[in-house]
């Protein structure tokens, strides 16, 4: 069964008592210290005419806790939610224009689904630099988040402000005036887990998120109409890369439901041209069901698995590794077979350089 396996190699920073997560560490001099800060937050939703209230008043919790009991003390304030929740992911990913890619599900998701999520894929959420991870719900108002930093926010009703705090001191933490957890000094992030080319069944980074967006039901939680950087600047038309996965039906002729088996899949990339994720999704779910139909591959579903904006230097690269050069023909060379693009073509959304299947 594919699993998560954090590399042995990896070595753990460690400051007194206090041990760092194997994926974010300082790399320059700092006293880590261990505790909460907690604050009260008046509500901030928009008045008597607003649609909704996003936030009610809330107590704010910031703590930090030594990476060996994080994973204990998460699976004990996740213990807070009753029955159905939305999980929430963030990933430092690779969108040229964007840091952090935020997912969240929309659809209400049974906790124990949650922490069956928690438990396939905790090596990979407590020790990762890269990724971060919690649960939401609204009555009672409760927000639990485990950043990439690995340092807890919660945000609860102030009904649950004491059972936070009791479940705060048996884990011997204290309120303090201030916290210092990796992100108090100059740091760094890295992905831990090991994925050799050899060993199939452990699962990379691009995979496990792959899984746990599918098993949390998670999705990019970005206005899908514009195209905007991290301050907001509008880019208009720029590159972008989709990965997508189809899973192919298994050959039962007697079956009345052609079963899928998840062993079974092909991967697509499509590099393009779009002006915002909308017309992205729209342009990769084309291209894909095309080059389905001109192969003659059958399958019963799509799931886009990455969908990233490329910069200029990201855009060449990406060119190169499927062979092609942007405005002229060229043969698909490496892994799949790839599309080039046309060697005329006017620059603008719906430009297509390259569909092809991966390996």
């Amino acid at each position: 069964m594919p699993r998560c396996k954090v590399d042995p190699s990896i070595r753990r920073v460690v400051l007194g008592s206090f041990q760092f997560p194997l994926g974010v560490y300082p790399v320059e001099e700092m006293t880590p210290k261990a505790g909460y800060v907690s604050n009260f937050e008046p509500s901030d939703g928009g008045g008597a005419d607003a649609e909704f209230e996003e936030w009610p008043d809330r107590y704010v919790f910031d703590i930090v806790v030594s990476a060996e009991r994080l994973p204990m003390l998460a699976r004990m304030l996740f213990s807070m939610f009753d029955g159905r929740a939305y999980p929430i992911l963030d990933v430092l990913g690779q969108d040229g224009y964007r840091e952090v890619d935020p997912y969240i599900s929309y659809d209400l998701v049974g906790v124990d689904v949650f922490l069956d999520g928690l438990r396939e894929f905790g090596e990979w959420l407590y020790e990762d630099g890269m990724v971060g991870f919690g649960l939401m719900c609204e009555e009672p108002f409760c927000y639990a988040f485990v950043d990439e930093h690995k340092i807890i926010t919660l945000r609860v009703d102030p009904a649950l402000k004491e059972r936070v705090e009791k479940i705060l001191a048996a884990f011997d933490l204290e309120m303090a005036e201030g916290t210092a957890g990796a992100d108090a000094a100059a740091h760094e992030h890295r992905n831990v887990l090991l994925a050799p080319d050899d060993k199939p069944e452990l699962l990379g980074p691009d995979e496990a998120l792959e899984r746990l967006k599918m098993k949390w039901k998670v999705v990019l939680n970005v206005d899908p109409d514009t195209n905007v950087d991290d301050e907001g600047k509008e880019l208009g038309v720029t590159h972008w890369r989709a990965v997508v996965r189809v899973d192919l039906p298994v050959e039962d002729e007697e079956a009345e439901h052609v079963p899928i088996d998840p062993t079974k899949v092909k991967y697509a990339e499509v590099v393009f041209e779009a002006a915002n994720l909308r017309e992205a999704e729209d342009v990769t779910f084309t291209q894909v069901e095309n080059l389905a139909e001109e192969g003659g591959v059958a399958f019963e579903d799509g799931m886009i698995v990455l969908l990233d904006r490329l910069q200029e230097e990201q855009f060449a690269q990406v060119l190169t590794r499927a062979g092609v050069k942007a405005k002229t023909k060229a043969k698909g060379k490496g892994k799949g077979k790839a599309k080039a693009a046309p060697e005329e073509h006017e620059e603008g959304a719906g430009v297509v350089h390259v569909v092809r299947w991966l390996q």
